[in-house]
């Protein structure tokens, strides 16, 4: 699909989509963006000026935490790893995102 087709993330599911992708192992922001185009088939594009600003609000929240490692390039990167209160959070979001999704399908049914 070409960029002209990609969509920006959704207002409010940034947070729900970098928790999930982190619940699988250890990423650093360039890695978890790319990770989210990659499984949504290049159709959510997550800008960097979204990206970096809720990795912090997540940090901040403790529902991720940051650390400092040496990247195959031998420069440090920032890994971010989920945490047991993100783990809580990433249940709560995806019960929400679920309901709101049903929700939302149901008037575009229904319209």
């Amino acid at each position: 699909m070409g960029r002209d087709k990609k969509k920006d993330v959704l207002l409010g599911t940034l947070d729900l989509l970098i928790l999930r992708v982190v619940s699988s192992g250890s990423k650093h922001g360039y890695g978890i963006a790319r990770r989210i185009e990659q499984i949504s088939d290049d159709i959510l594009n997550v800008q960097q000026g979204s990206l970096y600003p809720a990795l912090h609000r997540l940090e901040k929240k403790s529902f991720i935490k940051a650390e400092w490692q040496t990247g195959e390039t031998n420069k440090p990167i920032k890994m971010y790893t989920l945490t047991k209160e993100g783990e809580s959070q990433l249940k709560e979001e995806v019960a929400h995102w679920k309901l709101v999704s049903a929700a939302v399908n149901t008037v575009i049914s229904k319209a």
